[in-house]
């Protein structure tokens, strides 16, 4: 009597500078597949930024006992968006977990509830962070960001979800025909369709170590969702642009006005006219450059070709 093979399911988790979490994250996703998934086979890859402390040594110890764990090192650190894709594009599983951060602030149990409507049919689960272990500010700036996006967006992006997700391995072949050089994931993911689900759970504070993702960072991917799926900026600006150039006209014709007919002696003669010129010179130069932004927009998608990630070693492929 023939069995039919077991599932397998990958695990993606980017690490820089990660000594202090990246073994606990490792017997995490271990124990889970001992116990609750016991079912399932998987391989846990991760995707090493160039980390200058002891992430890589316990890396590589950690691969050449579990041949489960399936290691790349990048030669510099580019970013744990490109190496998130990077390392999804690696995978083999019939089902994928882009990201399992470290820290595991996303917590591992939760992917039990993932492969159970994974199961029941839905090639997208995607986790969605009802609660957050954080500052009142940073919970209230992310939660106002996340509905931006999901306001403004050409498609429909689920709001609070990130890139903590499990998707069918359909999806991921898709996932490997974008070819873009700062992929916006949750965006990608969200673009292909298919059928999906949320599973609400909490983002906890991290128990280990600092965050690497500095304030610089998050606006830097926060702008780049912005734009990977919308133009609204672009069109804000034009905008802008435009009421800026009206209301200098109609400041032009209050001058003219005020100064002509009734007070002449209101200010010295040119004044007026050359704060006039420049308002509304100021507005036609912003319009342009919403128009040429337009353009420009559409060129730059095209022409990113360099490559994600330039790799130095891979262990366990």
């Amino acid at each position: 009597m023939s069995t039919s093979p077991r599932k397998l399911i990958s695990i993606v988790t980017p690490v820089w500078n990660e000594e202090l979490n990246v073994l606990d994250c490792y017997e995490a996703v271990r124990q889970l597949f001992e116990t609750q998934l016991a079912g399932y086979d998987y391989e846990h890859i991760f995707c090493d930024n160039a980390s200058t402390d002891r992430t890589v040594e316990i890396l590589r110890e950690l691969a050449a006992r579990d041949r489960r764990v399936r290691v790349i090192l990048n030669a510099r650190n580019f970013g744990p968006a490109r190496s998130v894709f990077n390392g999804l594009l690696a995978t083999r599983g019939d089902a994928v977990v882009p990201l399992l951060a470290a820290d595991q602030q996303d917590p591992p149990e939760v992917i039990v509830e993932f492969v159970r409507h994974w199961e029941a049919g839905h090639e997208v689960v995607f986790g969605i962070r009802a609660n957050r272990e954080e500052g009142w500010l940073m919970r209230s700036a992310r939660r106002a960001y996340y509905r931006l996006v999901t306001r403004f967006a050409d498609i429909h992006i689920p709001p609070d979800v990130g890139e903590f997700q499990l998707i069918d391995r359909v999806v991921v072949d898709a996932l490997r025909r974008c070819d873009d050089y700062y992929p916006y994931l949750r965006g990608l993911i969200a673009s292909c369709g298919f059928r999906a689900v949320g599973v609400s759970y909490t983002w906890r504070a991290r128990r280990k170590g600092l965050s690497k993702n500095r304030l610089y960072h998050l606006v830097d991917q926060g702008l780049n969702g912005l734009i990977s799926f919308t133009n609204i900026p672009l069109r804000l600006c034009l905008l802008f642009g435009l009421l800026l150039a009206a209301a200098s006209l109609l400041f032009a014709i209050v001058v003219f006005v005020v100064n002509l007919i009734y007070f002449r002696e209101l200010s010295p003669p040119g004044i007026p006219t050359l704060i006039v010129a420049i308002f509304f010179f100021s507005g036609v130069q912003l319009f342009f450059f919403g128009v040429l932004g337009e353009y420009i927009s559409a060129i730059h998608a095209q022409v990113r070709k360099r490559p994600l990630v330039v790799e130095r070693e891979r262990i366990n492929f």
